[in-house]
């Protein structure tokens, strides 16, 4: 049995002329032999009926009090109503479905309600439905206990529960449908030249995930790694391949060379960076700046560290909680608001001299200051100012030829 898992994003399922597109693409593939599961989101966005930003904001109007166990009760209740609805217009279709809750598909987790983990697909009830014939549709973003209460997995939950039962089930392809056609070079809406990826590495697509490009979760494309499941991004309302994405060792049907060293360019913005200074006498500075970020739950990124101090940023929202935690260790932390981090992403990056002349040469001909810069084997960081990152990406996706054809 040839088993292809579909997921649909929220803004796939919110009209029905979307829905309509929905219905054809999962016809399509039922016509070319597949076993068809499909995952799907809640519908809409913040202000539709039933998207979990407004399902939050009921919450927040009643007391704002639920507890963790209880908010993903309710929070699952927007994944279940796009399955019904779905399986209601693929029977009325002809097309024979069947609906499951993320517990009843098999889907195991931890009980850190909110961000649970999955620990195990049990997966034997979708095979044996898959095996009559049926669509079975399955609702992303949640699972349940070992004690069957209902949890769910975090922004992004839905591409996590597809790629994890791709994995289970070992299917021959998962497809990430969303609005747009495919992984693009940039954000097409800050970089009109942006192109379409055809196709791209695991690490590529997760560090451009990690580093603010919001196409899929992080958690979903190490999860495809680890079982070797390639996937594709594609659009809802289009038939286009979209961009495919595998261990580009795996496949060797394809024998060009890619002369590219850079895949992407990604941003972060809403971003403070802080520095902290030694203070004489002491040599635990990085010790107690860290653990009193972590003891407060402020998350940190972007980390310098020297024999005289640390530089490291935390999201806006978090800044003046982060700089009074400071104040109240007795250190004197200097804060710049309104910064952006800026990524340059490619596995062709390692190892290969001049990368970094051209980020600098790049942005020092915008007059664009580098605040801040780390490195990993596949991405280059640059911190600047929010103001200069939309004139950073374009110099940058300009400078490394990225609006040319592969």
């Amino acid at each position: 049995m040839r088993i292809l898992i579909q997921k649909f994003g929220g803004t796939s399922l919110s009209t029905d002329h979307a829905r309509e597109h929905v219905i054809n693409h999962i016809r399509r593939e039922r016509s070319n032999g597949y076993a068809v599961v499909i995952v799907v989101s809640a519908m809409g966005r913040k202000g539709d009926p039933y998207a979990t930003d407004t399902l939050l904001q009921l919450i927040r109007d009643n007391g704002d009090q639920l507890p963790d166990r209880e908010r993903d009760m309710l929070l699952g209740c927007g994944e279940i109503i796009s399955a019904a609805a779905l399986c209601s217009l693929l029977v009325s279709s002809g097309i024979p479905a069947v609906a499951l809750t993320g517990g009843q598909a098999g889907i195991i987790t931890d009980e850190q309600y909110g961000h649970a983990r999955i620990k195990e697909i049990r997966p034997d009830r979708i095979v044996s439905l898959l095996q009559t014939g049926v669509v079975v549709i399955v609702t992303g973003f949640q699972g349940v206990t070992a004690r069957g209460d209902i949890t769910t997995l975090g922004r992004g939950g839905s591409d996590t529960s597809a790629t994890a039962l791709g994995a289970a089930m070992r299917a021959e392809m998962v497809d990430i449908y969303t609005d747009v056609s495919g992984i693009l070079t940039a954000d097409p809406r800050i970089v009109e030249e942006a192109k379409p990826l055809p196709r791209v590495s695991y690490a590529e697509i997760c560090n451009m995930a990690r580093q603010g490009a919001k196409v899929i979760h992080p958690r979903a494309v190490e999860i495809a790694q680890q079982a070797k499941i390639p996937f594709r991004v594609r659009s809802t309302f289009n038939n286009d391949p979209g961009t495919l994405v595998t261990d580009i060792s795996m496949d060797r049907s394809e024998l060009t060379v890619r002369d590219r060293h850079v895949t992407g360019i990604a941003h972060v913005s809403g971003i403070t960076q802080i520095s902290v200074k030694a203070i004489e006498g002491r040599n635990d500075v990085q010790l107690q700046v860290f653990q009193s970020m972590a003891k407060h739950r402020i998350s940190v990124d972007f980390i310098n560290v020297t024999p005289s101090g640390a530089i490291y940023t935390v999201f806006d929202q978090d800044a003046e909680r982060a700089v009074n935690v400071l104040k109240e260790g007795g250190f004197t932390p200097a804060a710049v608001n309104g910064c952006a981090k800026v990524s340059v992403i490619g596995g062709g990056m390692n190892g290969e001299p001049g990368v970094m002349a051209r980020i600098v040469e790049a942005l020092t001909e915008q007059g664009i200051s580098i605040m801040q810069s780390a490195d990993s084997n596949t991405t280059i960081w640059v911190l600047v100012r929010e103001a200069d990152m939309p004139s950073a990406l374009r110099a940058l996706h300009s400078k490394f030829e990225l609006h040319l054809p592969l």
